[in-house]
């Protein structure tokens, strides 16, 4: 519960300190590569959706774009007056300032999404049931984690470093970022000519970050007290011991996982038996 409680500062601290989405990291284009294969934006239209662990308002704002009926946007952390702040269309999202367990239980949502956040709960069994209380039947819960598949030599480099820099203040680290940037894009050009270790990510996404968004992602990696490579069968576990069915995985980019599960559904039209 500690590491749970130290999570939510450091990431507090972390989107207090780095508040926009600007560029590539916040685009239509990158929403799209996360849902694929399983959502297009265009399947949320006019929808009610959650997101759990909302941060500065990324998620949302991609949410807002797509064309969401409402969102509920729930964030722990110190960070959610910077959520409530960068939020598009305020009238249309409800800001949360509460842990992804407490989620209400609506009953009534088509989606809940958690975007690179159960990765960073020790036990994120509560916050999967209360996304099953919280979408109505036939609703669907989207989660994307990190992935032990794929990321062996990445993690054997990773885990080390962690052990160090999950310590540190944030300008201490922040200044470790800033010397490891430049071999990170060494990194990038040498993935143009080598197969090298999470080369598809790298080329696919980290490249077309902006160099700020390119040293924030790798302070997302080295900053937080706690976070969990799941395996494949780790990760389709935690939606289908909750109840939820249909449940599909996907290894994306050959180093993480995204998952979509159903919470049985009765008869009736909704939203996502219309558009899904």
């Amino acid at each position: 519960m500690r590491s749970q409680h130290q999570t939510i500062k450091d990431f507090g601290e972390q989107w207090l300190r780095y508040p926009d989405s600007e560029g590539f990291y916040g685009s239509q284009e990158l929403f799209s590569d996360i849902l694929y294969p399983f959502l297009t934006p265009e399947q949320i239209r006019d929808c009610k959706v959650a997101e759990i662990g909302s941060g500065a308002g990324r998620i949302v704002n991609m949410l807002l774009r797509a064309g969401a009926g409402h969102v509920v946007a729930v964030e722990p952390s110190d960070a959610f007056e910077v959520l409530c702040h960068n939020i598009l269309k305020p009238e249309k999202v409800t800001c949360l300032n509460i842990t992804g367990d407490r989620l209400p239980s609506y009953g009534s949502l088509d989606y809940v999404f958690a975007i690179g956040v159960l990765h960073h709960i020790s036990n994120p069994d509560p916050v999967v049931e209360a996304a099953f209380r919280a979408l109505r039947p036939g609703g669907r819960f989207f989660v994307w984690l990190y992935g032990r598949e794929g990321n062996v030599l990445y993690l054997a480099l990773l885990k080390p470093l962690r052990t160090i820099t999950k310590h540190l203040p944030h300008f201490v680290l922040a200044t470790f970022v800033e010397i490891i940037y430049w071999p990170a894009a060494l990194y990038i050009k040498l993935c143009h000519v080598l197969p090298l270790p999470v080369r598809e990510y790298t080329l696919t996404i980290f490249e077309k970050f902006s160099p700020a968004k390119r040293k924030l992602a790798i302070y997302d990696q080295l900053n937080p007290s706690y976070a969990k490579y799941y395996t494949r069968r780790e990760a389709e576990e935690l939606l289908t011991t909750k109840g939820f069915i249909d449940v599909s995985v996907h290894h994306r980019h050959g180093y993480s996982w995204t998952l979509i599960g159903t919470k049985p559904y009765l008869e009736g039209r909704n939203c996502v038996s219309r558009q899904g």
